[in-house]
């Protein structure tokens, strides 16, 4: 009797945590979708919340309006303007969220995040020198020029990281040391051209350091959105390899996997995505990072469930940053990512410190 009575509450339990991870996936695309609304009421006032789903919605099934009326004109200015820009934000903060949690159960490391390996310093390098040194590859001028040079300059340190972990064995910390190394270097580099340039351009680099959404349009999207389906695949149909993989190394030796390769697999893919990502829009930091902590505290640490949970809340909380960005008179998300992030971050190591003595 004792059996059944234990099997059965194992049973509810169950259902219980499927439950609430159904219910943390779902209102994160609530989420989503209330602040989709709230940026295209924002692009052209004259409507409510309703009649701004109403105009989306009509446009994607191909409905038209009366040329130059009310509705016409607001969803000009919607697809135009506020929709580029909504779904950056949504591809960047799901890109991240991805990224971060690859990082973390990768690397065993709740720490880890897609900038631990160098990245964000080799594009800010690229576009750094782009900016103030004209320097861009391939004869690409303008924005474009920009983007091109970061995403070389993102790709360099991922590069190296990989030869080095296929060459030779190391460890998860010591790919860590090595990114940060990395990143020293390539600041130094940095710092070095911003301090012998001009007030103008030191501006214009250090606001793309900062990281800001403004500014997308529609030929933004289709590489931010390949890479990001693509590698988002990749990710989860990767998960049971990365539950493994935070075991360490050792457990997933013993279960058939060839960590050397699978790290490097794992490492290619996460720096495609984030270099792809931090071209377009400049080092936005935390959500790779935070992202993933929150989700974990909520849902448990299967990446089953964490990885798709997590592309939803990385979005949202993406939107809800750039959202307060642009009600605060424009300032970069970046720096609203920062205020929101490094906050959430602490609360999130003491909590872990007090339940359980340790960060992870």
């Amino acid at each position: 009797m004792e059996q059944t009575d234990d099997k059965a509450g194992i049973i509810r339990e169950y259902h219980h945590q499927i439950f609430r991870k159904v219910i943390v996936f779902i209102a994160s695309v609530l989420g989503i979708i209330f602040f989709v609304g709230l940026f295209s009421i924002d692009s052209y006032p004259g409507i409510d919340l309703r009649e701004t789903y109403e105009i989306i919605w009509n446009h994607i099934i191909g409905n038209s309006y009366e040329p130059r009326s009310l509705y016409w004109w607001a969803d000009r200015h919607i697809w135009g303007t506020a929709m580029p820009h909504i779904i950056v934000a949504i591809l960047a903060g799901v890109s991240l969220a991805v990224c971060g949690t690859l990082m973390q159960s990768l690397m065993g490391n709740p720490l880890a995040d897609p900038y631990s390996t160098g990245i964000s310093s080799g594009a800010c390098f690229g576009a750094v020198s782009a900016i103030v040194m004209g320097a861009v590859v391939f004869g690409f001028s303008n924005q474009y020029g920009i983007v091109v040079n970061a995403f070389i300059g993102a790709m360099i340190p991922a590069l190296l990281i990989i030869y080095l972990s296929s060459r030779i064995r190391m460890t998860p910390a010591t790919l860590i040391l090595l990114g940060t190394a990395i990143s020293y270097f390539f600041n130094s580099l940095i710092t070095y051209m911003m301090v012998t340039t001009d007030a103008d351009t030191l501006k214009s680099a250090y606001m793309w350091q900062i990281g800001s959404l403004d500014g997308m349009s529609w030929e933004s999207i289709p590489i931010m959105l390949v890479v990001t389906i693509l590698g988002s695949v990749f990710v989860v149909f990767a998960a049971n390899k990365l539950n493994v993989m935070s075991l360490g190394e050792n457990s997933a030796k013993s279960l058939g996997i060839d960590v050397q390769q699978f790290r490097t697999i794992c490492l290619a893919v996460m720096a495609i995505m984030t270099s792809v990502i931090v071209a377009f829009t400049g080092i936005i930091g935390f959500v790779g990072l935070v992202s993933p902590h929150i989700v974990r505290l909520l849902v448990g640490s299967d990446n089953k469930f964490v990885l798709p949970i997590s592309m939803a809340f990385g979005a949202l909380l993406l939107l809800v940053a750039d959202y307060l960005a642009f009600q605060l008179s424009n300032i970069p998300v970046g720096v609203v990512m920062s205020v929101i992030g490094s906050p959430i971050f602490l609360i999130l190591i003491i909590y872990h410190t007090k339940s359980k003595g340790a960060v992870y």
